[in-house]
């Protein structure tokens, strides 16, 4: 009887431990803007947005809600036309991957896809395992802008969207094409504009959680079947929210836990490192509407944990480049040329472009800066450079600066340029100036970035070189840029273009991202 009574209480402690444990929003400080969030069995997805970047629509799993990691990306390649691949003059910039919706359908084993490109119209990807292989099955003719996936008892599709009009679009039995479509709410102007609609179907209710932007989340309830009628009511509006300097929670979804407990993940603008994930509890009246729980007026800035906390791996750490590919939390600059590079025991990057403009720089390599602040660092070998190549380590964005090397004829030079520009509809404005260096010897260098993130103007990244990887020296700064409309937050991105010809490359030989930052 001891015995059971010690093991009780071991038990006893346990629970309470892990059913007691907390977290702080945002539950993961990157930019991971027009979330689609849903559960199968007990593990949590999440689908997200990343316009130009490539591939396509990352998605994340969880244990918890609260850690995620990368598994892959739901678009292998942005197959959307040629200016995807940079191919002449022409970018994609702030176009592609907008908010989509994906979902499992466990009677066909079948993970979908589908996303609204450049209003022309809806692409549909599908794959047997949430990981991939995910193919191109076919593009119906109407644009879902800012869908939202319903999966029915019945395994009908339906798919809620539209800007202000809303509409529920009824698919076929595959999922591959629109078997009718039918406005089921007007928004009024006393509401204003409502976009970004998620679809539910909870106790036989319909629900359109849908977001007026970018200060609002509205719900809009049907008993009458998924083209409604519909009734609304406001959820929240101008709620102050967990990030200092940051935006009201808007947009993404709902989710349900196993024991029946219901959460919402919204983004929060959060510039310059962009959207970012926060999670909070939901309650439900008694007239059926979702109610948040806030604190004190506010979108909490910690609660109670809704599952035993489960870690995934860390976002900070090495990446060597083992293997034969790239990590699920790499994205290029628009499509890569396959042929330029090569991943073992290291990332190979040979020059893609002949240009002067980092813009235009195909093969240029990112990843989502870790907030508030981090820092990454590479180790660069340079030894296959040829004479006029740029190769280096940049923040990324519609104002930009990089650190990294420069060879012209025989000198090497580590160079900080500076002032890298776009215009309002995303072509260069300037390729920017060098505004310090430094002449070296060698082959092989560490390029440091630091970025603070926090939400407002004036905040900072930092350059930096060091020829031991001991003893850092800054080249210089750059004022990192909070206007939202380029939509994206700043990046680290990897690059290696050439000014002259082609055939020169370098090897990265490891990227590292530590969280705090490190400013020495």
């Amino acid at each position: 009887m001891y015995l059971f009574l010690v093991q009780l209480f071991a038990l006893f402690l346990a629970f309470s431990t892990v059913f007691g444990q907390s977290f702080t929003n945002p539950v993961l400080w990157e930019d991971l803007a027009d979330l689609d969030i849903f559960r199968v069995g007990d593990v949590y997805y999440y689908s997200a947005s990343n316009m130009h970047y490539s591939p396509g629509a990352p998605i994340l799993m969880s244990y918890d809600l609260v850690n995620w990691k990368y598994i892959g990306h739901s678009v292998p390649t942005l197959g959307f036309g040629s200016k995807y691949d940079m191919s002449g003059a022409a970018t994609a910039y702030v176009k592609g991957i907008y908010a989509s919706t994906m979902r499992y359908r466990a009677s066909d084993n079948t993970w979908f896809w589908y996303g609204c490109i450049e209003y022309s119209g809806t692409y549909v990807y599908t794959a047997s395992s949430v990981t991939g292989p995910w193919q191109q099955k076919t593009k119906i003719s109407t644009c879902y802008y800012d869908a939202g996936m319903l999966i029915d008892d019945d395994n009908t599709i339906y798919i809620a969207y539209g800007n202000t009009q809303l509409s529920v679009a009824q698919l076929s039995k595959d999922g591959l094409s629109q078997v009718k479509t039918q406005v089921v709410y007007q928004t009024p102007s006393t509401i204003g504009t409502l976009e970004g609609s998620r679809m539910y179907k909870i106790k036989g209710s319909y629900y359109i959680f849908a977001t007026r932007p970018a200060n609002g989340q509205y719900i809009l309830k049907s008993t009458n079947g998924p083209f409604g009628p519909y009734e609304v009511k406001q959820l929240l509006l101008n709620l102050p929210g967990p990030i200092s300097g940051g935006g009201v929670p808007h947009q993404g979804g709902l989710v349900q836990t196993p024991a029946g407990e219901w959460c919402y993940m919204a983004f929060v603008d959060s510039y310059p490192g962009g959207r970012v994930p926060a999670l909070a509890p939901i309650g439900w009246g008694s007239d059926g509407f979702p109610v948040l729980q806030t604190s004190n007026g506010a979108w909490g800035t910690s609660y109670i944990a809704p599952l035993p906390l489960r870690p995934l791996e860390s976002p900070s750490g090495i990446d060597y480049f083992n293997g034969t590919s790239l990590g699920p939390q790499w994205e290029w600059n628009h499509n890569p040329d396959t042929s330029k590079f090569s991943v073992k025991n290291g990332l190979t990057l040979s020059a893609a472009t002949v240009t002067s403009d980092l813009y235009k720089a195909r093969n240029t390599l990112s990843r989502r800066i870790l907030g508030p602040t981090s820092s990454g660092t590479i180790i660069l070998n340079v030894e296959n450079m040829k004479d006029g190549d740029r190769a280096g380590f940049a923040l990324l964005r519609d104002t930009s600066a990089w650190v990294g090397v420069r060879r012209d004829g025989t000198a090497l030079k580590i160079s900080m340029w500076s002032g890298l520009t776009m215009t309002s509809t995303w072509a260069t404005a300037n390729t920017g100036s060098e505004v310090s260096s430094a002449s070296v010897s060698g082959t092989r260098f560490w390029l440091r970035v630091y970025a603070d993130i926090h939400a407002g103007t004036g905040k900072q990244g930092y350059f930096y070189y060091s020829t031991d990887g001991k003893s850092f020296q800054k080249l210089g700064s750059l004022t990192l840029n909070q206007a939202w409309n380029f939509f994206p937050g700043y990046r680290y991105a990897i690059f290696n273009y050439a000014t002259k010809t082609l055939g020169g490359s370098v090897l990265i030989e490891s990227f590292k991202v530590d969280s705090p930052g490190l400013t020495t």
